[in-house]
């Protein structure tokens, strides 16, 4: 396999240069293979029996969290990549009279990209449409525990672009590995934190740059004048959609002591409403299953260090192993030394901590590493703004969730533990650019500043530097 993925790395290498020169419109036709391939119905049809075979993620889940966010990306760069792709002009200082700067952006050259099992599709493809956009030549690692969904890439994939321009290598971490171990220009990783600092430890090797979306505690914080009905609904969804294994879901609760037991009330009949907990959770074909027997014990484990350590449970905590079965599960009387306060939880368990002042539940926040998403659920302009200028994070929403992944002007992406760059839109395609800065003088010359320093010009210079001063 290292001889294959040496042959693979040399061929798009030598490639690179007929894609770097390439217009927006034969990217824009690359695009829409993916487009094209996305809206047919027997490759759809074969997407919905591969991600149900890996997640049991129901086919509406699909549409919302996978193939309808990759279409809102595609036609957003079709939309605005020949504009993205011009020189961007820049003022000069008077010290350069004579010459025009501006910004050129070329690719980077050969990427890879590096996708997890938890939106196996939309987390290869999205960041693809950006590599592709800016001219880059790549190869996509996607994740060997959502096989099923894998397979569907590789296949989509090799029917769509020849290997030398997009190619995808499958395999478990030593496939990882051994790509991690080339020389690429850029590599764009999405997974945890800990398998990021192995990814940027090997980047460093090579001086490759790199892109990281990790993700880590995303904390949600609930004040008294919160709207508690529809926070409670929203806040049901974000957790428990694609059973909680989203890097972006309100990871840990932060409520308002005097709201307390009315938004845990409100939460219930929120979990009961969606699905259909009186014809029993597990049931449900809306609701789907942890990826592997792994993941399923690491949250077991969880749930259980946090029982013993005094949590009690409010809603849930059923566990089928035979089924990857966890039911949506919320926490109470949970102390910050539980490792379910420490570790990303990435599963359908919600802990949830009272506070009293706004002052300290930004200590809560502050106390762990810089989250992806920080939620907030106000109408108080005084504490959200508080909550803001007191806290950081990768982004913020305020009186919703998970929309920080849905508007493509905006940049994605975290913070230290929960990230390195940014992604979506412009942002995007800039992660995947370098950023050339020319300056191409078209008259005069600098030869005041060439030696020989005569006294003469030692006395202009000063002037020059007074009038700069």
């Amino acid at each position: 396999m290292a001889n294959d993925i040496d042959a693979l790395f040399n061929q798009q290498k030598e490639n690179q240069n007929n894609i770097k020169n390439s217009d927006s419109g034969q990217r824009i036709q690359k695009l829409e293979l993916i487009e094209n391939y996305l809206n047919n119905e027997k490759n759809l049809d074969q997407l919905y029996h591969a991600m149900y075979t890996d997640l049991k993620k129901p086919k509406a889940e699909i549409l919302i969290s996978e193939t309808g966010i990759i279409h809102a990306h595609l036609s957003f760069v079709k939309k605005n990549l020949k504009k993205w792709m011009k020189p961007e002009k820049v003022s000069r200082p008077l010290s350069l009279l004579g010459t025009k700067s501006y910004i050129h952006y070329e690719p980077k050259g050969i990427t890879l990209i590096i996708s997890p099992w938890n939106y196996p599709l939309n987390l290869s493809i999205v960041p693809l449409i950006y590599a592709l956009s800016a001219g880059n030549s790549i190869v996509l690692k996607p994740s060997e525990i959502s096989s099923s969904t894998s397979r569907f890439i590789k296949k989509m994939i090799t029917d769509l672009f020849d290997e030398k321009e997009v190619a995808v290598v499958e395999g478990g971490s030593n496939i990882a590995q051994e790509l991690l171990s080339k020389p690429f220009d850029h590599i764009f990783f999405t997974g945890s934190p800990q398998i990021g600092k192995i990814v940027m430890s090997e980047a460093a090797k090579n001086l490759s740059s790199v892109t990281l979306e990790l993700g880590g505690k995303s904390p949600s914080i609930i004040d008294e004048t919160a709207d508690l009905s529809g926070i409670s609904e929203k806040c049901t969804w974000a957790k428990f959609i694609n059973t909680g294994q989203s890097c972006i879901a309100p990871d840990y609760l932060i409520l308002k002591d005097v709201v307390y037991n009315d938004f845990l009330e409100n939460m219930i009949y929120s979990i009961e409403k969606l699905y259909s907990a009186q014809e029993n959770i597990k049931m449900s074909s809306d609701y789907g299953r942890i990826i592997n027997e792994k993941h399923f014990k690491r949250l077991e484990s969880m749930f259980n260090d946090a029982l013993e350590k005094g949590a009690h449970v409010v809603y849930g905590g059923e566990f089928d192993e035979s089924s990857l079965y966890i039911s949506p599960t919320i926490l109470d009387n949970v102390a910050e030394d539980m490792e379910i306060m420490n570790d990303e939880i990435f599963g359908p368990i919600l802990p949830v901590i009272k506070y009293s002042s706004t002052s300290e539940a930004c200590d809560i926040v502050s106390r762990r590493p810089k989250p992806l998403t920080m939620y907030i659920a106000s109408k108080d302009k005084k504490n959200i703004n508080y909550l803001i200028n007191h806290t950081t994070a990768g982004g913020s929403v305020i009186n919703d969730y998970m929309l920080g992944y849905s508007n493509p002007n905006l940049p994605f992406g975290g913070v230290n533990n929960s990230g390195i760059g940014k992604s979506f839109g412009f942002h995007g395609f800039v992660e995947f650019s370098n950023q050339r800065s020319i300056i191409h003088r078209k008259w005069g010359n600098l030869n005041l500043i060439y030696p020989p320093y005569s006294e003469k010009k030692l006395e202009k210079l000063k002037e020059i530097h007074k009038w700069f001063s």
